[in-house]
């Protein structure tokens, strides 16, 4: 609780900043599933307030995801009412929670690193491709689509040609403004002030983005209708409180129902676990979330979320990586965006529909640099061909399909590195008193990463772990990654760190701890 306590400086700034993020994409996923625009604020909000709490990850956020959407809208039309549909949803949500107690989240580890660094940098190209139009004043498409090809029948790069056809010159304003106070915030003589750690700099270009906007009253500049966030308003609580809808219980021996529930907890699970895997990269403290606990966790949300009448939950890597760039520590800033979207849907619809989408395109082209920044590409070359080729295809896959066809395409091509390059894998562990000895022998791969960060995360504080590596020959990037993540633990838990390597070993272990 102290922690959690001594956060907050950062973690509510950072709860703002996902909320404002949040916003409009929960509204237009739901938009884009066909289903009720509240259904993506229900999820949003017990993807904070619920997963949130119960998550082990202090820097995920969870919400409705874009990469469900296609999934949702055809259940919604085969199943017939979306009562019936929010009824998968909860029996969606108990396979998942079944799924954490079979401890079927340390799939998760699996994923090479190569890959999940190609999935993240592809976001950021997505993000920026995709806010291009909106900070240009074309607002056609709904936020939070990420697929290659759109439901209008464009596709990413031709939806741009059309946005520079249509410009609104308040629009683009508003974004050249936001972000150039983004950019300013960035800079180092502003990091040295005080105050700028207290008031990100997302939410002064999103505020000065709308006051901007509503100066330009009497203008032919100013933005209104689908230029806006377009929060649904009740006029009273009894009002808001029609919006929660109870799942159709009477279609339980549905087959049909079941179908929708297993595909839902099968990809909304494989979402959760690759973009926590991510958000375990991106963490400055270099915490690893525990997997199983992140499903459980899911599964609450999913089974709370469809009673409430929400849309299906995955933790999402555009909200979580908007939570990391905005400096917060802890799970108090995820929680915190939960309950702002309860209160905004509650009390201040109407302040909320003054914010121009162009400002929040700001924010997202600023998180989407900051995922695909040029010095990646050069960092993943130096690591070898095996490194980087897996890393290129993942990017090109994700960018001209969508995420899960692209994360698959690339685990295959990195699969194929591994096996031609690393057939032997083992890691032994012996125990004796206080001290740890982890031997490397012969060749060591990314396959035995869930293993040894298994081993890494159970050492009690105050051990003295031996790594030897005198019997291996090859260490996967992956490994090294690991130990490297496990330094920074065992220097806050008291842990002494010895790594063993002979003379001749041409693996890079040891700098590790010159590091």
């Amino acid at each position: 609780m102290k922690e959690y306590m001594r956060s907050l400086g950062s973690d509510l700034p950072a709860g703002v900043v996902v909320f404002l993020v949040a916003l409009p994409l929960c509204l237009g996923i739901a938009l884009a599933s066909g289903a009720p625009l509240f259904s993506g604020l229900i999820a949003g909000i017990v993807g904070g307030l619920v997963v949130g709490a119960l998550s082990g990850s202090q820097l995920s956020v969870s919400g409705p995801a874009a990469g469900l959407t296609v999934i949702v809208l055809n259940a919604i039309t085969s199943l017939g009412t979306f009562e019936a549909f929010t009824l998968a949803v909860v029996i969606a949500g108990l396979m998942q929670l079944t799924l954490g107690f079979l401890k079927a989240g340390t799939i998760g580890h699996f994923f090479p690193s190569s890959v999940i660094k190609g999935m993240l940098t592809a976001i950021g190209f997505i993000l920026i491709l995709k806010q291009i139009p909106h900070a240009l004043g074309d607002d056609r498409d709904y936020e939070g689509d990420e697929a290659f090809f759109q439901p209008d029948g464009e596709n990413t790069f031709t939806e741009i040609a059309l946005a520079f056809q249509n410009i609104d010159l308040g629009a683009l304003i508003i974004a050249a403004i936001c972000l150039a106070i983004l950019i300013i915030w960035e800079r180092p003589f502003m990091s040295r002030q005080k105050w700028t750690n207290i008031v990100p700099g997302p939410l002064v270009a999103v505020v000065t983005g709308t006051v901007i906007n509503f100066f330009l009253y009497d203008s032919s500049m100013i933005l209104r209708g689908k230029h806006l966030v377009n929060l649904p308003v009740s006029e009273n609580l009894d009002e808001f409180i029609s919006i929660f809808s109870l799942p159709d219980f009477g279609q339980i021996a549905n087959p049909d129902i079941w179908v929708v529930a297993v595909t839902i907890a099968i990809v909304a699970s494989l979402e959760t676990l690759l973009s926590l895997d991510a958000v375990d990269k991106l963490d400055p403290y270099k915490r690893i979330a525990p997997a199983n606990q992140e499903l459980k966790a899911q599964g609450v949300g999913n089974a709370i979320s469809g009673l409430l009448g929400g849309l299906p939950i995955t933790a999402v890597i555009v909200r979580s990586t908007a939570n990391i760039s905005s400096g917060a520590k802890t799970k108090v800033s995820a929680i915190f965006h939960g309950l702002l979207l309860i209160l905004s849907v509650a009390f201040f619809p109407g302040i909320l529909n003054m914010i121009p989408l162009a400002a929040l395109a700001a924010v997202l082209l600023m998180v989407g640099y900051k995922l695909a920044k040029p010095k990646l590409f050069k960092e993943i070359y130096a690591q070898g061909r095996s490194q980087f080729i897996p890393f290129i295809v993942t990017i090109l896959a994700i960018l001209f399909t969508d995420l899960l066809v692209g994360i698959t395409i690339g685990i295959i091509t990195g699969l194929y590195f591994v096996v031609t390059t690393n057939l032997h894998m083992a890691i032994r562990v012996v125990s004796e008193n206080n001290t740890i000895k982890i031997n490397f022998e012969k060749d060591v791969s990314f396959l035995n990463k869930a293993f040894l960060r298994r081993t890494l995360r159970d050492i009690p504080a105050g051990s003295h772990v031996i790594i030897d590596e005198s019997e291996s020959i090859f260490i996967d990037h992956d490994i090294i990654e690991t130990i490297d993540d496990f330094k920074f633990t065992a220097d806050q838990e008291d842990i002494k760190l010895e790594i063993r390597q002979p003379n001749n070993s041409k693996n890079n272990l040891n700098k590790v701890l010159n590091a």
